[in-house]
């Protein structure tokens, strides 16, 4: 896919190392076509590491796409350059008055709070309403699906005994559902987080669809306004290293932290991981980006309601 982000966006080369095709905004302009238009509010703490996560699956489809960073005011990166930070990212006041095609709302490191005790989610929540008038399609991952869940229909989350942590597998509920177009009848997803949402919850509520969860790991997706928005539980973005990069960082800090299970060869951490989602993943975003953003969004996005 030719994405048109900035041409020095530290992304942009490391997915050429990988062999994957980027487009930059110099090259993006000479086309005449007019981009699906993506915004990712990143309330991951390293976001140079999830911006080249998604960018990487975004990119596998022939539709063009401009992506716009979005941060939230209130709250500082402590991870990321200040510089980064500046160059890239916008305010939320910046784009109140412009329309998307698609949104991608990331996790955050901010489970084990009460959602209103998060600093920034009176803003966080302004940002989730906006969505709904000025985006076609919102994926909402982790923390962000948790939350959206909370925020739009009172559903709880609940703390975990210990915590989620590895590739579990999954089934489709709803096999005609497009999103899932091309998917095997099982497929994984890892997941790592301390808190979950409940099935017999949502399953309450008649706008909300679970269409795939696992056996081990509970609800993964649910669907709601027709595809207008998902919440995603796990982490299909993540890049093979990414959980051997928590477990390490854990073991560090002398925290009680299990193996990521389905994970390692034979187990062994110097074997290093078996990455066994990548395909399924790419689908995915693939998939929300062709049936439920491009094929529903109006040529004049300003149409979006």
């Amino acid at each position: 896919m030719p994405l048109n982000i900035p041409v020095n966006l530290p992304a942009v080369e490391l997915l050429k190392n990988e062999n994957i095709f980027v487009m930059d905004d110099l090259r993006a302009s000479s086309q005449d076509i007019r981009p699906l238009r993506i915004v990712i509010l990143n309330l991951m703490p390293l976001k140079i590491t999830t911006e080249t996560d998604l960018i990487r699956l975004l990119s596998n489809t022939p539709l063009q796409v401009e992506i716009d960073f979005l941060k939230t005011a209130c709250h500082t990166s402590k991870n990321t350059p200040v510089e980064h930070m500046q160059m890239f990212y916008k305010e939320f006041d910046r784009v109140r008055n412009e329309t998307y095609d698609g949104m991608i709302i990331t996790g955050a490191p901010v489970e084990l709070m009460d959602f209103e005790e998060v600093d920034y989610w009176d803003e966080v929540t302004e940002i989730f309403d906006w969505a709904r008038t000025h985006v076609t399609s919102t994926l909402y991952i982790c923390w962000a699906a948790q939350a959206g869940l909370y925020h739009f229909y009172g559903v709880p989350k609940y703390k975990l005994g210990k915590k989620m942590f590895g590739v579990f597998k999954h089934k489709v509920n709803d096999v005609q559902n497009p999103i899932f177009r091309g998917f095997d009848d099982e497929f994984y997803v890892p997941h790592s987080r301390h808190t979950e949402v409940r099935a017999e919850d949502i399953r309450r509520i008649r706008e909300l669809s679970i269409v795939s969860e696992s056996e081990e790991s509970g609800v993964y997706m649910v669907m709601a306004r027709g595809g207008r928005e998902f919440f995603i539980t796990g982490h299909s973005e993540y890049s093979p290293y990414t959980l051997d990069g928590e477990y390490r960082r854990d073991v560090s800090k002398g925290l009680d932290i299990d193996l990521p299970k389905n994970y390692y060869r034979d187990n062994n951490p110097e074997k290093g991981p078996v990455v066994r989602w990548r395909g399924h993943a790419n689908l995915l975003f693939s998939n929300w980006l062709n049936y439920f953003v491009y094929q529903q969004t109006p040529y004049d996005i300003r149409e979006i309601k």
